[in-house]
């Protein structure tokens, strides 16, 4: 069997070794994959953008089933395509995507069938967005509403900081058309939880929970980042709040997407906020998150390729999706000075006997040499019985990477930690 995965990152990497247990496949193409990932799969060098090329390619090697894994190709209809051609997929279609792809269209759809979201308004004019931030209550937090490679959010602490977002996004185009217009909504508190779901547009099949590490810096300081780890599952998603969200949010979410005539077949991403008054929703992806997935798939008992192609048939409600009882922790290793500018090119090096355990986002072959080529660079991920033992030999997987201004945060887990104390 062949199989074609769309996307490049360490999530990609995450999705490609989980297939690879699959006795059926044959060969995993990642397009266009990295050259961190290439014992794993045949890494072809076709933009993620390009989905002319996606198609030709899918068509002229035969391909038996594609994965596409990142938010933009979602939006801009992939799937759609390659099922034109006959391909069966896993990824919802562009008119399910717009979940993630329009935060007005995600919110809007909250507040019309009752699913629990923060309090917000929508702007098409920054003039009026700007007289709105002269009154709203502090902190707000200011919402691209269009993919912004994640960056598209700005929690205002002041009034100045949200005015200055606003022209950023509104007037500066700093994310071109995606900020033409913006979601102004209330600042929510309590613990972020994300729950990762498979659904065929008739069951919603909840992953096992997870918790996010989105700041640069130790003590959850710096800027906001893609993520700088993660660990699973997330102490304060407790049965209780798991059986609530379910009938809250994640079910009424499938069943308003059908009601629009958008069912969403995939993997829908759930963004929680548990505040005093009950989960509520933050976002919704349309996709695998990164690096949740990078904690997840590695506690995941079950066949993932079987588990896609039942979303894909709509046969998910007979097909088992079984967790292992246990914990994964994943600490990203990043270039030094990510988010902001950081140097390429950097001589990196896995020893042999953790590969099964790192996860590579960002590198490329450079005269024969792997070299570091992003911000994020690797995942290293453990699992064990509980978290802490999870946490501790993640940590010791940091330890046996290497290349050149290597940073990574020291308290990934922390958090969650004492929530278990």
């Amino acid at each position: 069997m062949k199989v074609l995965v769309v996307g490049s990152g360490g999530r990609e990497h995450a999705i490609i070794k989980k297939i690879n247990e699959n006795p059926a496949v044959d060969v995993v193409y990642a397009l266009p994959g990295n050259a961190g990932m290439a014992q794993d799969a045949e890494c072809i060098n076709i933009s993620v953008s390009d989905l002319d090329a996606i198609v030709e390619f899918a068509k002229g090697h035969g391909v038996d089933y594609a994965v596409v894994a990142p938010d933009n190709p979602l939006v801009d209809g992939c799937v759609d395509r390659l099922e034109e051609e006959g391909i069966p997929c896993f990824g919802p279609r562009a008119n399910a995507a717009i979940i993630e792809g329009s935060k007005v269209f995600s919110k809007n759809l909250m507040k019309k069938y009752g699913i629990p979201t923060a309090a917000y308004e929508v702007f098409t004019s920054a003039e009026d967005a700007l007289k709105y931030v002269k009154t709203c209550p502090i902190p707000t937090v200011v919402k691209a509403d269009g993919l912004a490679l994640g960056k598209g959010v700005v929690i205002a602490e002041t009034r100045e900081e949200a005015e200055a977002a606003i022209v950023s996004i509104m007037e500066d185009k700093k994310f071109g058309a995606s900020g033409d217009s913006i979601v102004i909504e209330e600042f929510l508190t309590g613990p972020e939880v994300s729950v990762l779901s498979f659904t065929d547009g008739k069951v919603v099949v909840p992953m096992v929970s997870s918790m996010d590490h989105k700041r640069a810096l130790d003590g959850d300081r710096g800027l906001n980042t893609g993520g700088m780890g993660t660990i699973a599952p997330n102490p304060y998603y407790t049965p209780e709040i798991a059986e609530r969200c379910m009938k809250e949010i994640f079910l009424p979410t499938m069943d308003a997407m059908n009601a629009e005539g958008r069912t969403f077949k995939g993997c829908l991403y759930f963004g929680l906020m548990l505040c005093a008054d009950g989960p509520k929703v933050i976002e919704y992806n349309c996709r695998f998150g990164d690096p949740e997935t990078q904690v997840v798939l590695p506690l995941l008992k079950s066949d993932l390729l079987t588990v896609m192609q039942a979303v894909t048939d709509e046969r998910l409600a007979e097909t088992k999706v079984e967790f292992s009882d246990g914990a994964a922790c994943c600490v990203v290793v990043a270039s030094d000075g990510y988010p902001g500018s950081y140097e390429k090119g950097k001589p990196l090096t896995i020893e042999d006997e953790v590969k099964d355990k790192v996860f590579v986002a960002g590198a490329a072959f450079k005269e024969g040499v792997l070299v570091t080529n992003g911000g994020r660079v690797l995942g290293c991920t453990a699992t064990a019985e509980d978290l802490p033992s999870a946490i501790k030999a993640a940590y010791e997987v940091v330890e046996k990477v290497h290349f050149e201004n290597a940073y990574y945060r020291h308290d990934i887990g922390a958090k969650a930690l004492k929530a278990l104390e």
